[in-house]
């Protein structure tokens, strides 16, 4: 399955573009810094072919040459990663993962993550005007991240609007209706429940979108009613 790269969100300094890929319906998400023209892969899931449109139609966002700066993998499932080793045999991008994760990543990949990461890390594009917050949802994965698009960019010691959003880019840990599968492992489950409500709903607000690593986006202030529904169902 290919579905044509799709303009997500178009803000005054980035654009959030998407294809959905392979037989499991895979969101691959591109930012485009306008300015710059560095560009951050949120995971290479699968269909190179489809990749390159989407890098491609990201350029056409940009006022410079673009350049893929960053592969950011959520997790080490496979459907996630794909893509990932024929990508970098064709960029010379940083790859970044959560240091629970690599081990995994590299054993159904080949390709060692150049920069592991934990809960709280930050990362920059190529310019370091754009920041990703990584936040650590275990339970899904023991590594798994989410990556965090806050509505603001620094520029020096300037920081500039991103027209008033907050993007969460979930992976499997957090979808409309629910959290990921934990397999029915309870000890799972109250981790990964345990850490979206601590380190995503309790830090962002209602406003802040997600975008999960399949199917459709939706935003905190719609799931946080059914947090406590979810607790008592169990998964």
């Amino acid at each position: 399955m290919t579905d044509t790269s799709t303009l997500l969100y178009d803000f005054p300094n980035c654009t959030i573009r998407r294809t959905v890929v392979s037989e499991m319906a895979n969101n691959v998400y591109l930012i485009t810094n306008k300015d710059t023209g560095a560009q951050i892969l949120i995971d290479a899931a699968d269909d190179m072919v489809a990749i390159r449109d989407l890098l491609c139609n990201g350029a056409g966002d940009a006022k410079l040459p673009a350049r893929l700066t960053t592969v950011a993998t959520t997790h080490q499932h496979w459907d996630h990663v794909r893509a990932l080793a024929e990508l970098l045999a064709v960029s010379d991008a940083q790859t970044v993962a959560g240091i629970e994760d690599v081990a995994g990543i590299e054993a159904g990949t080949g390709v060692k993550t150049g920069r592991p990461v934990a809960d709280g890390e930050v990362l920059n594009d190529f310019e370091g005007w754009i920041r990703l917050f990584c936040v650590g949802l275990r339970g899904h994965t023991p590594g798994s991240i989410a990556y965090v698009l806050t509505d603001y960019v620094i520029k020096g010691d300037i920081m500039l609007d991103v027209g008033g959003a907050t993007i969460i880019f979930s992976g499997d840990s957090l979808f409309p209706g629910g959290v990921g599968n934990t397999e029915g492992d309870p000890r799972r489950f109250t981790s990964l429940l345990d850490d979206v409500e601590d380190r995503l709903f309790a830090r962002y607000p209602d406003d802040t979108i997600v975008l999960p690593g399949h199917g459709d986006a939706t935003t905190l202030g719609a799931e946080r009613p059914s947090l406590p529904q979810w607790r008592e169902r169990g998964w």
